[in-house]
């Protein structure tokens, strides 16, 4: 029965796509029918339902999950008081139309939450825009389904914010079994771990969108609108700011909350002083705001309730053994690991990934292979490579069924292949060198034993006895 888990979770996978259920509901139900199958059939303790309420407690009193609605909030304000378009419209007279929707992508993608959110806000705000500027359907496809991406890697995005934290609780678990005398990797390290990899994919696509959109930049500075003094001051007060506070938490000067709290704040402010948030557009950033952050907080329930049933099966430890049992010492473990992750992302999204996957595969890789940033980045990279890999990666799909079906697969597959080179160059060099991802990290390395009391206070926030094994 260790091998159930890995049968839930192809289940929980099959129901999102034949069924079109919201993924919570979905891992709700695959978790509770599991586990009552297997109390009836005594290979799950029934105290395993007694211990779910402390466990949510323990979950939601994490201080990054605050961030998650005050980053959704700042997406929604920038969508409503129109300082998107301003912006825009003053990339659209700089760089042309490609250049401009990748940037505002790499912008509005890390507050957007999950791959899907981003491509439906980008499918929403770029997408009228390329085509008003003639790129074709296709090629403006493949960008936003890039750009929808770019959360993933992009720091500090809400997607990173979680991924920082699983991979904490990995590396805990990972250092628990080892007893090696390291410091914990912690959702600093892996904002510093993906600045270089996250600038050379920005930078690889800013060209190859330079250089497909080339012919229609004259024309676009032509034909579109000159942008207003407003819009130069509007666009140069965005970036500016969302520059400072996203660095700020990426190089450790602020934390995600205090950012996301001074962005909303901010944008409110300007949204009251400049009239242009009124009550209807207020009444429409809250409902979006609630509508994504609930939808949340009820996937992290839905994913809490499917991982404890699947350590209940003793699943994590059946595959812990596999991978540390392959042929060919830790290269073949990444190797395999990484794999999962890449297959498990092509039916699922972003935050089901963080929430349900990682947590499985990434104690065992840790456990192999000593440079946990390096670990955390490369599958980072993996996660954004598959949401783009033809025929079946999530971001197209998503796009495509965002933009009609009209657009076959088949052009979106030859449009996004540069994108996907770009994606594929870096992956390989971060493979090659691994010094890319610690550039940006302190030179020091701090070493710390933790007693086991400290280790367990990590990887459990609540007693130990309430998780059976």
């Amino acid at each position: 029965m260790t091998s159930a888990g890995l049968w839930m979770l192809l289940l929980a996978a099959v129901l999102m796509i034949a069924t079109g259920l919201p993924a919570w509901l979905v891992l709700v139900g695959v978790a509770s029918v599991s586990a009552l199958l297997g109390v009836a059939l005594g290979v799950v303790p029934a105290a395993l339902f007694l211990s779910l309420p402390a466990r949510f407690v323990g979950l939601l009193e994490n201080d990054l999950l605050q961030a998650l609605p005050l980053y959704v909030l700042m997406g929604a304000l920038l969508n409503q008081l129109a300082l998107a378009d301003a912006l825009f419209r003053v990339l659209l007279r700089l760089f042309g139309a490609p250049v401009a929707g990748l940037v505002l992508g790499a912008l509005l993608a890390p507050m957007n939450g999950s791959v899907g959110a981003s491509v439906a806000a980008l499918a929403r705000t770029v997408q009228p825009r390329l085509q008003a500027s003639g790129f074709g359907a296709a090629r403006g496809a493949a960008l936003i389904a890039t750009a929808g991406t770019l959360g993933v890697v992009v720091p500090p995005s809400l997607v990173l914010i979680l991924f920082g934290d699983a991979v904490m609780r990995a590396h805990t678990e990972a250092v628990n079994v080892t007893h090696a005398s390291v410091r914990i990797l912690n959702t600093q390290d892996v904002f510093r771990g993906a600045l270089v990899p996250a600038a050379l994919l920005l930078l690889f696509a800013a060209v190859i969108a330079f250089r497909q959109g080339r012919a229609r930049a004259a024309a676009d500075r032509i034909n579109a609108p000159p942008p207003t003094l407003g819009d130069w001051i509007a666009a140069t007060i965005t970036l500016t700011s969302l520059v400072v506070l996203l660095g700020a938490v990426t190089l450790g000067y602020m934390y995600a909350v205090e950012a996301a709290a001074t962005g909303g704040v901010a944008l409110f402010a300007f949204g009251v002083v400049s009239r242009t948030l009124d009550r209807a557009k207020l009444r429409v950033v809250l409902r979006e705001t609630l509508a994504l952050s609930g939808a949340l907080f009820a996937l992290l329930i839905g994913a809490t309730m499917l991982t404890l049933v699947i350590r209940a099966f003793e699943t994590d430890r059946w595959l812990a053994q596999i991978l540390a049992g392959m042929p060919g010492g830790p290269p073949a473990t990444l190797v395999a690991g990484l794999a999962m992750i890449g297959l498990a992302a092509l039916v699922l999204d972003s935050f089901e990934m963080i929430f349900v996957v990682v947590p499985l595969v990434l104690p065992p890789l840790l456990q192999r292979l000593p440079d946990a940033s390096w670990v955390a980045v490369l599958a980072l990279l993996i996660l954004q490579t598959s949401f783009l890999l033809p025929p079946f990666g999530f971001a197209l799909l998503m796009t495509r069924n965002r933009l009609g079906a009209g657009l076959s697969l088949h052009d979106l597959g030859r449009a996004i292949r540069p994108f996907l080179l770009a994606q594929i160059a870096v992956l390989a060099l971060v493979i090659a060198v691994p010094r890319l991802v610690h550039l940006a990290q302190p030179a020091e390395i701090i070493v710390k034993q933790l007693t086991p009391q400290e280790i367990e206070r990590e990887l459990h926030p609540i007693q130990q006895e309430d998780l059976p094994r």
